[in-house]
């Protein structure tokens, strides 16, 4: 069982106020998260907004944060993109070639919405077969249907050797058990959670860490319950931030992300809130009382925690 537990940020995009890729922010923020303590870094996500970015910005994202990173820790994502397994997997070199140690794959982007595992199965085999010995990991991308990888076949596929990395939205503790369970003996496999709301529970069943839209508002909250999780000495604090997280669940996912950009641009980052399905920079009256209030109970428990 893994021991170290790792926070995997889901990265945002930043774009200027016409809507275009903003790299500069783009730097500011992959440091950001190296700054908080992050382990890995998830870009071209759900998060980055990858279904409103084009081929050529996805990969000219994937390449920025690689670049920045400079092998400081390792970035995986999102690859199979492409109307037929094919074309996903030409996509899927491309994005290997940049420097990444996993390509992620979308469960979505395999199967319609209603086929069966079998048909899922098949076609991670043959991607599988047109891809060579590229390293792999899987995200049940809830974006524009969420399929989740069954135990039994989460557990088949980390058998293979080729999957490293396993981004779950189920929101199922008992799944989440028995998918550790299944693919404890498998030494390069990581599970990360994306569900707070049972983030320490998920933990100490052997996740490998987290992986969560939290993490694009106080990063290193997430860190610091990822070091801490299993510290007898802090019981106390742990079960305060595991409440924090649950109290606050619904808020950090409303208006997401336009609400997270606004949050981290009160908190010093120069990036903008434009969002590019929405088109506009705009920031409701609404999200923003709720995010000033987020910020000042989150500054209350980071003072009391001693993180801040």
């Amino acid at each position: 069982m893994i021991t170290e537990k790792k926070f995997v940020p889901v990265m945002l995009t930043p774009f200027d106020e016409s809507g275009a890729i903003d790299y500069d922010a783009l730097t500011s923020i992959t440091l950001y998260y190296l700054d908080a303590g992050a382990k890995g870094l998830f870009a071209n996500c759900q998060s980055s907004e990858m279904f409103d970015l084009s081929p050529k910005e996805r990969l000219q994202v994937i390449a920025h944060v690689v670049r920045i990173t400079e092998g400081r820790l390792p970035v995986v994502a999102a690859g199979n993109f492409g109307a037929t397994l094919s074309e996903q997997a030409e996509f899927i070199k491309q994005v290997y070639s940049l420097g990444v140690q996993a390509v992620i794959l979308l469960t979505n982007q395999l199967v319609k919405a209603n086929e069966p595992e079998e048909v899922l199965e098949a076609n991670i085999m043959e991607l599988f077969s047109l891809t060579g010995a590229i390293p792999v990991g899987f995200y049940e991308c809830p974006v524009p249907y969420k399929i989740i990888l069954s135990p039994a076949l989460l557990a088949r596929l980390a058998g293979t050797g080729r999957v490293t990395y396993h981004k779950d939205t189920c929101l199922d503790l008992a799944e989440v058990e028995k998918k550790n369970e299944l693919t404890q003996t498998q030494p390069d496999f990581g599970l990360y959670d994306a569900y707070m709301a049972h983030a320490v529970d998920s933990l100490k069943a052997g996740s490998a860490g987290l992986s969560c839209i939290q993490g694009n508002y106080f990063p290193e909250l997430v860190v610091w319950l990822c070091n801490n999780y299993n510290n007898r000495e802090l019981t106390g604090d742990v079960k305060r931030v595991q409440q924090f997280f649950i109290d606050e669940m619904q808020v950090m996912h409303e208006d997401y992300p336009i609400a997270a950009k606004y949050f981290l641009q009160k908190r010093g980052l120069p990036m903008s809130t434009y969002v590019r399905k929405k088109g506009n920079t705009a920031v409701s009256e609404t999200t923003v009382e709720r995010m000033d209030q987020l910020y000042n109970r989150y500054h209350a428990l980071a003072r009391n925690l001693s993180i801040l």
